[in-house]
């Protein structure tokens, strides 16, 4: 008993076994999403966090150790999302002749998911600072944080509801939109993105090209549509919302 708790002593703070259980908690999420027929419910990004976390907290592991070796992967979300350009530009002539519907939807569904969050935070009694902190929640996470804390919100906050808003949205986006009978897989896509940036454009790439491009899209201009919109937009909003 005592070997295997001095093992487990020594496996905990190695970087490389944060790594591998990284990787592990997300392979085995993303067997039992193939095997429940790539039910959206059983998203494997939400199924390796709650693998991961679990984990963490029975063992007591604080997040700075346990990031020592998942960095690793952190790093990869660079080059990942570099390389969403590829199917990109394989669908790049549809992009051309979709070019303003592109643009009007963007808009659309960027102050709609603004709005949206900060009347929701406002109805329930929220302070300016957590307006401030879900207001960005639709953009990739880098951009959201930068954007929370320069409006006076709370940047680390923000990126757990960036996290979770992409992981519903890849759970329930394609559900809700077979319900209102959005069938194009460029609007699909466009919608998807817009709404849960990168694990919704993760989820849109698995269903269809053209929709996961579409998506890619969306994540990168409505993080540069809110970078650019929200903090012009703010003075409007916190003379609505606030006293």
């Amino acid at each position: 008993m005592d070997n295997l708790q001095e093992t487990w002593v020594y496996l905990s703070a190695s970087p490389l076994f944060h790594l591998t259980l990284t990787l592990v908690a997300f392979q085995a999420a993303q067997w039992v999403f193939e095997k429940g027929g790539r039910n959206p419910v059983l998203n494997p990004v939400l199924g390796a966090v709650l693998v991961v976390v679990a984990l963490l907290w029975v063992t007591g592991t604080d997040y700075n150790t346990y990031f020592e070796g998942a960095q690793f992967v952190h790093f990869l979300l660079g080059p990942a999302t570099v390389a969403l350009a590829v199917p990109l530009y394989r669908q790049w002539h549809r992009v051309r002749q979709s070019a303003l519907a592109i643009v009007v939807s963007l808009l659309a569904g960027s102050l709609t998911a603004i709005a949206t969050a900060v009347g929701v935070a406002w109805a329930l009694g929220s302070p300016a600072e957590v307006l401030a902190t879900v207001a960005p929640k639709s953009a990739t996470a880098p951009v959201a944080m930068a954007i929370a804390e320069k409006l006076g919100g709370l940047p680390s906050l923000t990126a757990v509801l960036v996290i979770v808003t992409g992981i519903l949205g890849a759970m329930v986006g394609p559900m809700v939109l077979d319900l209102v009978r959005v069938r194009d897989c460029r609007a699909r896509g466009l919608a998807i993105g817009t709404a849960s940036h990168g694990i919704g454009t993760a989820r849109a790439l698995q269903v269809n090209e053209t929709a996961g491009a579409f998506a890619g899209l969306a994540m990168g201009l409505n993080a540069l549509a809110t970078a650019l919109l929200l903090p012009v937009l703010w003075g409007v909003l916190s003379r609505v919302f606030l006293p």
